[in-house]
């Protein structure tokens, strides 16, 4: 079993809230301040869990530069009052950032057994594929 700090237990917890309050703001009609208390404590939950200097080691590599601009703009947007904007410019920069995770994610997820049959659909086969490339989200 993995062992956890106390601060990476808190930071499981902030960015379980955070997810959460992002669903629901999207869920009620991308309702802005739903979103913003989701971004920041997802953020925040984030940083507690792989530590301040991972953090920021990880958002602000030069190959990074535009996923994390892109990311983080979005969470600007979203706290200035644009939730929709915001939040598209959000998902664009979290596909920048993560599209190294998505080919061992999909890879997993096509192990697991009802999931994985659906992901090998005719229809979704070649969606999924294009997505798990890394090198089409440029």
């Amino acid at each position: 079993m993995i062992s956890l700090t106390d601060s990476q237990k808190i930071g499981m917890g902030l960015t379980g809230f955070g997810v959460f309050f992002l669903f629901f703001g999207m869920v009620l009609f991308f309702d802005k301040v739903l979103l913003a208390i989701g971004n920041i404590l997802f953020v925040a939950g984030l940083a507690f869990v792989i530590g301040l200097e991972r953090t920021f080691k990880f958002f602000f590599q030069r190959h990074k530069f535009k996923a994390t601009s892109f990311f983080l703009g979005g969470v600007v947007v979203v706290l200035i009052g644009w939730p929709i904007i915001g939040v598209v410019l959000e998902i664009y920069g979290f596909f920048l950032l993560f599209r190294g995770f998505f080919p061992v994610a999909v890879g997993f997820i096509r192990r697991v057994p009802v999931l994985g049959s659906i992901l090998n659909l005719p229809g979704i086969s070649g969606l999924v594929d294009k997505v798990s490339d890394s090198n089409n989200m440029v």
